[in-house]
């Protein structure tokens, strides 16, 4: 059976149609107004403190990325000052080695400051003036701004060179907190610490300590192969291959 066509709108129908459209639309205005003027308000309201607080952060941003580059190309000055008087030490001219890094032991940053302050330190000794080098490397050892290291080092260096005035009881007790496996300087604060031991007549425990060092790969060589040899001298073995052989060199003759 044929569908009945849809009966056409009457003329009411058709502006009731229209006021509904247009009155949807007025709604819809009236809802983007009411949005923005709560934008706006908001902006009007908040917009400042926001704003800092956007330029407080782009400011701090350009200050950090300001003081990074800053510190590094202070950094980068410094460490080649440091280079180049290493590089005139190494030629043995002391004097113009010291006079290089007096602005760093003076103003330079903890690190390089402590490292041109210990170099000094060592050229003092170079040139014979013992009780200076030893005061100056207290001084750095007492330096609570110091980077520990170079403290540590500072220590290390100032105990040899007053080994024989301080005695062996004091050596002990300062460097045996350095002369352990891990600790960077337990090589050369533990070889000290088996020489104080010797005079104090603790031969097991010098004996023991210099087999230690002898075996701990990450102490210098030339500083192993010393101790070995003292432990073997001790009669302790410092030989971890069976097949390598400690080298002692053999007692003078006696003169005829």
């Amino acid at each position: 059976m044929a569908l009945r066509p849809d009966r056409p709108q009457s003329r009411s129908e058709q502006l009731a149609d229209r006021s509904a459209t247009q009155a949807d639309a007025f709604l819809r205005e009236v809802d983007d107004a009411l949005r923005e003027d709560q934008v706006l308000t908001s902006l009007q309201k908040y917009g400042k403190p926001v704003g800092a607080a956007i330029a407080a952060g782009l400011l701090g941003l350009a200050g950090w990325l300001w003081y990074d580059h800053h510190t590094k190309t202070v950094a980068g000055e410094q460490g080649e000052v440091l280079t180049q008087a290493i590089d005139k030490l190494e030629l043995r001219n002391l004097k113009a080695a010291s006079d290089d890094v007096a602005p760093l032991a003076k103003d330079g940053t903890p690190g390089y400051k402590a490292a041109a302050r210990v170099l000094q330190a060592g050229i003092l000794s170079e040139q014979g003036k013992t009780a200076e080098a030893a005061k100056a490397f207290a001084a750095i050892a007492a330096d609570a701004a110091a980077p520990q290291a170079y403290r540590d080092l500072a220590t290390i260096r100032e105990v040899s060179l007053t080994f024989d005035q301080i005695g062996a009881e004091k050596v002990v007790e300062r460097l045996k907190p350095l002369a352990v496996p891990g600790n960077p300087w337990f090589g050369s604060a533990g070889e000290l610490v088996g020489m104080a031991y010797l005079k104090q007549g603790k031969t097991e425990l010098a004996g023991a300590l210099f087999a230690q060092i002898a075996k701990d790969k990450t102490v210098p060589d030339s500083l192993r192969r010393r101790t070995r040899q003292m432990a073997g001298a001790l009669g302790v073995d410092a030989v971890e291959d069976p097949g390598l052989q400690v080298s002692v060199e053999p007692a003078a003759a006696p003169a005829k």
